[in-house]
């Protein structure tokens, strides 16, 4: 029997092996803190192909300036002598134009429209948690608010997805915790949503049912390829195995950059807190404008936002918290914003083209799964099932021909 490694334990590493499995692989997956200990357990948890888009536009240039100067916005960049990061967001703002975002999303939409079949696929082979259909709301303080989010869905349509958008003349009926300063909203169908936490631990429980060895508290320290692709351990372990598959997020340069994989990866790191809530909140909620995205969770409401561009590693800052309850105090009611829980700072792994590094390294055996920003959650099932197909078969899928990790 064929054997991989897999280095890292969010939503990406635990497809990828699930789909390794299901192609008579022997899989061992490697962590070194455990399941979902990265970007994958705090995020809003949204399965939005529609809105699965580059995060690199042309408002970037009109909106990142402002952003600077305004401690509560969304985007958040230390200043600071930072040679690599001021490099990747050059590289990054390169990118912010028409023709940029209409190239990525031409790339990422094949792999946006199999998205939540993928999870379809996972639900019928024993990953025992729900995803939920929405719909979602989408909330505006000001009439024309709604003119780049509009713009967004109407390029998601142009590139041949179903995005089924209707304004809602009442959306306190969906999301009682809307206050009256909304003015605008619509209902957004055909996505899904699911709890991160606990989706995660069962794809994990999944994969080890079905005979996985789950590895944790060691770090993996040096990928080497070869006839026996092999992982290093900081116990001084070697583990060798057919393929190994690089699926740590913020943290893929690490390992990866030794092995021909020179996009810079950056950590933008998202934010989110729990709520308690008045009236029961049953879908998700969207602040364009603030760029804030609300799920229910557990019976509360995560309240997520924020784009900081910082060293992954680096403390959570307090600040970027009350930048999320400061924007959100104005547009809600009924909500405990003082009585915050489950705070929490996750990575999410930002390349400057908006396209994700899926595929095989210039080593022999080893690929990397990462790069994807805000949509590791909705796309990590599809790119397991396609990384998988790679290792397996040594066929690329059109699918994921765009992402190749050496680009």
């Amino acid at each position: 029997m064929a054997r991989s490694i897999v280095v890292g334990a969010g939503m990406v590493g635990l497809a990828t092996a699930w789909y390794l499995q299901e192609r008579g692989v022997d899989v061992t997956v490697i962590d070194r803190e455990g399941v979902a200990a990265g970007s994958s357990w705090g995020n809003a948890g949204w399965l939005s192909p529609g809105k699965t888009i580059p995060l690199a536009d042309p408002s970037l240039w009109s909106y990142g300036p402002r952003a600077l100067l305004d401690p509560d916005a969304a985007l958040h960049i230390p200043i600071r002598v930072d040679v690599p990061l001021w490099s990747f967001l050059a590289r990054f703002a390169a990118h912010g134009t028409r023709r940029s975002w209409e190239r990525a999303m031409a790339a990422l939409t094949p792999i946006d429209r199999i998205a939540l079949a993928c999870y379809d696929e996972l639900g019928a082979g024993g990953v025992l948690s729900r995803t939920h259909a929405g719909p979602f709301v989408i909330a505006f303080a000001r009439p024309g608010d709604d003119a780049g989010f509009l713009r967004e869905i109407d390029g998601a349509r142009r590139h041949g997805q179903d995005v089924p958008l209707t304004p809602l003349p009442n959306p306190r009926e969906l999301c009682p915790v809307l206050s009256e300063t909304v003015t605008t909203a619509y209902r957004l169908d055909g996505q899904r949503f699911l709890e991160p936490g606990p989706y995660l631990a069962a794809l994990g429980d999944a994969v080890v049912a079905r005979g996985a060895e789950l590895c944790t508290g060691s770090a993996v320290t040096d990928v080497v390829g070869g006839p026996r692709p092999a992982v290093l351990l900081d116990t001084g372990e070697r583990l060798a195995a057919d393929s190994v598959v690089i699926a740590t997020g913020a943290w893929l340069p690490r390992l990866a950059r030794t092995l021909g994989v020179r996009t810079r990866v950056q950590a933008g790191r998202g934010y989110s807190f729990t709520v308690k809530t008045d009236v029961p909140v049953e879908h998700p909620l969207y602040l364009p404008k603030q760029r804030i995205a609300c799920t229910p969770y557990r019976g509360r409401f995560r309240i997520a936002g924020t784009m900081e561009f910082r060293r992954p590693d680096e403390p959570a800052q307090p600040r970027r918290i009350q930048a999320i309850v400061n924007q959100a105090r104005a547009l809600m009611t009924g909500v405990d914003l003082d009585d915050r829980r489950d705070e929490w700072v996750g990575a999410r792994p930002v390349t400057p083209d908006g396209l994700p590094l899926v595929g095989a390294t210039r080593a022999p055996g080893v690929y990397v799964g990462g790069g994807h920003g805000m949509w590791g959650i909705v796309l990590g099932p599809a790119t397991g099932k396609m990384l998988a197909t790679q290792i397996v078969t040594g066929e690329i899928d059109p699918t994921i021909a765009p992402f190749d990790p050496l680009r």
